[in-house]
């Protein structure tokens, strides 16, 4: 299974995400700028954390101007595995791929660190953790508060569509949602970062699952 890694101008995590793929449980990905890609030929996508753009207007907002962007829709409507992790979450949501919109964090400052989140198990993504198991994810973030109307809330969560939920309410989200699926239950998008966590050596490996049951169930279909 091949996964194309979206970089677009202010993308950071590029490298980080590539190597927890690649590297740590031995998938196969490409780094793929966003200036004349053809995503066709891949059996994955992910859009990695940075600063899209720079956050210019608003977080996500330019790279739906881009001409990968008619791409990565087309992409998901196949039902294919979509990911956005941090502001590659923010780009999902701007594409209409996944409801909702971003607000600055409470304290209208960029904040890194570590955060405790809780795992919906039922999704293709997430089936190698434990049920109901609490892990801890780095974060690094400005535009981190998730927006939804409660209706719609109310409907993510009847449909199982919540991945990853904070077990405080510090980060203001609605629900205290960290990650959603679409109804489809192929394209995810996640604030908390699980590419920063797949290795003991920089500070724990909650994150190795998240890859391993993305790459075994998206590989068998």
């Amino acid at each position: 299974m091949k996964f194309a890694i979206l970089t677009f101008p202010g993308t950071s995590c590029e490298v980080d995400m590539h190597h927890a793929l690649s590297t740590v449980v031995g998938g196969e990905s490409e780094i793929v700028w966003h200036k004349d890609a053809d995503i066709s030929n891949y059996d994955g996508i992910i859009i990695p954390t940075g600063a899209t753009f720079g956050d210019y207007l608003r977080p996500g907002a330019l790279a739906k101007s881009t001409t990968l962007a008619n791409q990565v829709v087309a992409f998901a409507k196949t039902g294919k595995p979509v990911i956005g992790v941090g502001s590659g979450f923010h780009v999902l949501v701007e594409l209409g791929l996944l409801p909702g919109a971003f607000l600055m964090n409470p304290s209208l400052k960029f904040e890194t660190g570590k955060v405790n989140v809780k795992v919906n198990t039922n999704t293709k993504f997430t089936s190698h953790y434990d049920e109901n198991v609490v892990i801890a994810l780095p974060y690094a973030h400005q535009f981190g508060s998730y927006y939804i109307d409660e209706k719609t809330a109310q409907q993510l969560q009847d449909n199982n569509q919540v991945v990853f939920t904070y077990t405080d309410e510090s980060f203001n989200s609605i629900a205290n949602i960290a990650g959603v699926v679409n109804e489809a239950g192929n394209v995810l998008g996640v604030m908390p970062l699980p590419e920063r966590a797949v290795e003991e050596i920089i500070g724990g490996i909650d994150g190795l699952p998240f890859f391993e049951s993305t790459l075994k169930n998206w590989s068998e279909q």
